[in-house]
């Protein structure tokens, strides 16, 4: 079997690319999904994340709902930069694809991601491209886990490249204290593929067109959900889009679609003005320690070419 993941999401648009991808490709072995409130409601990204999995033939894969909202904040807005369900909505609140026939599981995503941790045998890589809630709650239950962890990626944050204000991107904003705390955790190796890289990698319209004619569940759906991406960016990228989850999916099979530096990052959870900012020091000889492995680029022919590859494979034929 290959790499062995854990996916934590809160499924919108890119984070079904990113399911899929990590779901079909042969150098991958997703063990479990976790879902978490952000993109939409926890119930919504728990609905799509299962819609997915039946969509491209691969029930066997346990979602696990998880933590409904952000971990200090309660009151905090579900604020975007665009209003639900609208046209500059990327995401829409139930994904364009049939809905499950199958069902969460009964155990919770903390309880799995605590067990699963304690008892795995070999190193698992976690991939976080939500709010971090969930692994901020695991490691609450039991810091020890991240000592399971070969490498956490991380998608979120921005050094140039923000959306949600002017300082933040929004996965880091929606809980920016479990942000905090994920980045100070005792993980051996933490990847952080900020909005920086996934604004280089983005996918325009003929990808699309060349994974409908796929033909293949996954082909399908990744056309429908970039093509709604591509119209809800039209004011920043015309006829193309990032789709920001997929290339940390990517990263696990070819480390070489980002470029990442090894530098300090802390997140900014007191000032209103830059609540959520990724304070990323690239000053050379800074004093602060290094602490995550930051991408500020990516290749987006490779990406693109990663996609039509893994998405012509059907599990359902």
């Amino acid at each position: 079997m290959g790499r062995k993941i854990i996916l934590d999401v809160d499924t919108g648009t890119d984070d079904a690319v990113a399911i899929m991808f990590a779901a079909l490709h042969p150098e991958l072995d997703l063990l479990g999904i976790t879902t978490v409130n952000g993109n939409v409601a926890l119930a919504n990204t728990t609905d799509n994340t299962l819609r997915v999995l039946d969509w491209i033939g691969r029930p066997d894969i346990p979602v696990h709902p998880g933590v409904p909202h952000p971990i200090a904040r309660f009151g905090f807005p579900g604020g975007r930069h665009f209003e639900q369900d609208d046209e500059n909505d990327p995401h829409g609140t139930e994904l364009p694809i049939p809905a499950p026939t199958t069902a969460a599981r009964d155990t919770g995503a903390i309880e799995y991601l605590v067990e699963t941790l304690r008892a795995t045998t070999e190193p698992i890589t976690l991939v976080a491209v939500g709010p971090l809630s969930n692994i901020a709650t695991a490691l609450a239950v039991d810091p020890s886990v991240a000592g399971a962890v070969d490498e956490l990626v991380v998608m979120g944050g921005g050094h140039a490249v923000t959306n949600v204000s002017a300082s933040a991107e929004f996965n880091i904003w929606a809980d920016p204290e479990a942000a905090s705390v994920v980045f100070s955790a005792g993980f051996a190796r933490r990847t952080l593929v900020t909005l920086d890289a996934t604004h280089r990698a983005l996918i325009p319209q003929r990808t699309c067109e060349a994974l409908d004619a796929l033909g293949t569940p996954a082909g399908t759906a990744a056309a429908r959900f970039i093509t709604r991406r591509i119209g809800a960016y039209e004011h920043t990228a015309v006829g193309a889009a990032p789709v920001h989850d997929v290339v940390c999916t990517a990263y696990l099979v070819a480390p070489e679609v980002i470029s990442t530096q090894h530098l300090p990052v802390a997140v900014e959870t007191a000032s209103p003005l830059t609540v959520g900012r990724t304070v990323i020091d690239t000053r050379p000889g800074t004093e602060l320690v290094p602490n995550a492995h930051i991408a500020l680029d990516a290749n987006a022919d490779l990406l693109n070419e990663l996609l039509l590859s893994t998405f012509a494979r059907d599990v359902t034929s």
